[in-house]
């Protein structure tokens, strides 16, 4: 058995002094650049800040309280599905508790708040995790691939819908092969997901992508239950996401038809997933853009479907990235190396 001494000088050295620093730095980086984003999006910025007055303005006047307050109580719900699927796809890899992946999912949502499309969230999630496994970037991907399946289904459908009413209403030829085309594409969608090994052999064939196959090697491993529930959570955050941007249109006075109107939320929620974005404040042009047009087509004046977009995006991701930065500067980006983690009870 080795002395005391043989087995302190094997052990690999606590970080530097410099590291830890660095360590310091990126945290108040964050937070400052997430700050500042949030200060720009909500004061001063003109449009935004208007209408995140009009959205404190009917709250304490009475006037659309109801909606208002039960988008805000959908907030909880929303993110805490998202981090119920997380800790599906975690536990897969270690033992982790809830309140660990709850913790993990407002921490990307942070990091992903100041990064080009949101690969923070990686970040985020993976720093949570004890064993730090490449295989994690495999399990967030595959979270978010289900996520991006329910807005492609739902918001094809939606889109379907407006190009059959108001853009090809005299040739049902053409309708008809949207119609199939459409199908197609749901069923390219969804077939990656449970053939995922095709998707391997994919990336394999195609040169540039094959250093991602070793970071993707995960997903065969989950089993189809697993994916089905994970996709089923996918399906009822996606619901909740409609219910509140539904909600605050109402509480601002738009009154679109339930159907066209749930056409017309599905259909800006995949427009703005579909456009690459720099970070989460690009993403409030996309949907206003997408929102204002498809509701416009449903004579709903542009002022109520902004400000229930602009009010969707503060209170589901505003918001929760500023309480995400209390996890971020506690973050433990380095750990002991010697001895294994003992696993959280879940």
């Amino acid at each position: 058995m080795p002395s005391p001494s043989l087995q302190n000088y094997t052990q690999k050295p606590e970080p530097t002094a410099r590291r830890r620093g660095l360590v310091v730095a990126g945290k108040l980086l964050v937070t400052g650049l997430t700050l500042g984003l949030l200060y720009h999006s909500v004061y001063a910025d003109g449009a935004t800040a208007q209408a995140w007055r009009q959205l404190l303005s009917s709250t304490l006047s009475g006037s659309g309280r109801g909606p208002v307050l039960a988008a805000l109580a959908l907030v909880p719900v929303n993110w805490g599905l998202e981090a119920w699927k997380w800790w599906r796809l975690a536990r897969h890899l270690e033992p982790v508790s809830f309140r660990r992946c709850f913790r993990a999912v407002l921490v990307g949502l942070t990091l992903g708040f100041v990064t080009p499309n949101r690969v923070g969230d990686y970040a985020g999630r993976i720093i949570e995790l004890k064993s730090r496994r490449l295989d994690a970037l495999g399990a967030v991907f595959l979270g978010r691939y289900c996520q991006l399946v329910a807005t492609v289904v739902a918001g094809t459908a939606g889109l379907l819908y407006f190009l059959l009413t108001f853009y090809l209403p005299g040739y049902p030829s053409a309708g008809l092969g949207l119609v199939v085309a459409t199908g197609l594409l749901n069923a390219g969608v969804i077939l990656p997901l449970y053939r995922s090994r095709l998707l391997l052999t994919a990336l394999t064939v195609v040169r540039p992508l094959r250093r991602f196959r070793r970071f993707l090697a995960v997903m065969p491993t989950y089993p189809t239950r697993a994916l089905h529930v994970i996709l089923a959570l996918s399906g009822l955050r996606y619901a909740v996401f409609c219910l509140q941007f539904g909600l605050l249109l109402l509480a601002y006075g738009a009154t679109p038809p339930v159907g066209p109107g749930l056409a017309a939320i599905a259909g800006t929620f995949l427009l703005k997933s579909l456009v690459p974005s720099l970070n989460a404040l690009a993403d409030v042009g996309v949907r206003e853009l997408s929102a204002t047009h498809l509701f416009g087509l449903l004579r709903e004046p542009a002022l109520p479907v902004l400000s229930a977009s602009l009010s969707l995006w503060v209170i589901n991701i505003a918001l929760p990235s500023a309480a995400g930065l209390l996890f971020v500067l506690r973050l433990k980006v380095f750990r002991k190396k010697a001895g294994a983690p003992a696993p959280e009870s879940v």
